[in-house]
């Protein structure tokens, strides 16, 4: 086992910042993916990486290096599934964790609504507002997986 990493799809990332407290508390490296600059600490356990803007370039970085010490936070299922059979640990924004049993119905969910968005026109959807209790829900979760990690080492 390596050593424990977070790796951030960051364009759409909301919690960036509870991620960065957690990182800090623990020591634990941070990768900040995303297809632009952004904003990030100057912090030595931070790094930015700007990948190309090729289409799915963020998330082929992040599933390239996702392995069993990896936590990798992000909201699209499909870079989940990619990283969920690389071994790491997947949180979604909200706190929820992608796991292999849960993966499989978050994918044929999230084709059902791409469906339903194409043949109901005018209606769209997306998630749920972020909510103070995602943010609760997410720094719980990583503490959490983070603590698991650290005692499988």
């Amino acid at each position: 086992m390596g050593a424990i990493r977070i790796l951030v799809d960051a364009d759409a990332c909301p919690v960036k910042d509870e991620v960065y407290k957690v990182a800090w508390r623990r020591a634990v490296p941070v990768s900040v993916v995303s297809n632009q600059r952004i904003r990030i600490p100057d912090h030595p356990l931070v790094e930015r990486v700007v990948v190309s803007d090729a289409f799915d370039a963020a998330d082929d970085w992040i599933a390239e290096r996702a392995d069993s010490s990896a936590v990798v936070i992000t909201g699209d299922i499909l870079l989940a599934d990619r990283c969920l059979k690389a071994g790491a640990t997947v949180i979604a924004h909200n706190g929820r964790a992608f796991t292999t049993a849960s993966i499989g119905s978050a994918i044929a969910t999230r084709a059902i609504m791409a469906d339903l968005r194409v043949g109901a026109e005018g209606i769209t959807g997306g998630p749920a507002p972020f909510a103070k209790a995602d943010r609760s829900r997410f720094l719980q979760a990583l503490d959490e997986a983070l603590g698991r990690l650290e005692r499988q080492r």
